[in-house]
């Protein structure tokens, strides 16, 4: 029993060891985010006059679906559905800007609502890594962070 016990462990510990090591090996970068959405043209007007993401071809793909592209490359696509997808505060998309009392000031003048992680109307937060950070709700209700961070 002692043994069995013993090799169960080895086992672990080496399955532990290949996929440990085989996560190194890869150099994942994120390439887009998907989100379904009631009315794909009030999105997509948002996507591009709020966020300023730029719209890209879509790549064949039928005109149910229109995709962004942030400055670094990573997309949204934008898919129109009568889907009704729950949308929490802790699942959401994060995207940086060096400008954020710039950005802050633009939303005040379109007069759309932005909080902190508690829910705090107009008030920024400073996570504990020093990044401050606003959330907006984009027209169907999903969760986006703003930050400064500069990494």
């Amino acid at each position: 029993m002692k043994n069995l016990k013993y090799v169960r462990l080895s086992i672990c510990a080496l399955l532990f060891t290949c996929f440990s090591s085989a996560q190194s090996n890869f150099s994942f970068e994120m390439d887009h985010n998907a989100f379904l959405v009631q009315d794909l043209e009030v999105a997509s007007e948002f996507y591009m006059d709020i966020l300023g993401l730029k719209e890209i071809s879509n790549g064949g793909l039928p005109s149910h679906i229109r995709w962004f592209q942030l400055n670094d490359k990573v997309q949204v696509h934008l898919s129109e559905s009568g889907d009704d997808i729950q949308k929490k505060k802790g699942v959401h998309l994060a995207i940086k800007t060096q400008n954020l009392e710039g950005f802050i000031t633009f939303l005040d003048a379109k007069n759309i609502h932005w909080e902190n992680w508690p829910g705090e109307k107009s008030a920024t937060r400073i996570r504990p890594d020093g990044v401050k950070q606003i959330y907006i709700r984009d027209p169907d209700g999903y969760w986006i962070e703003i930050n400064d961070n500069g990494l």
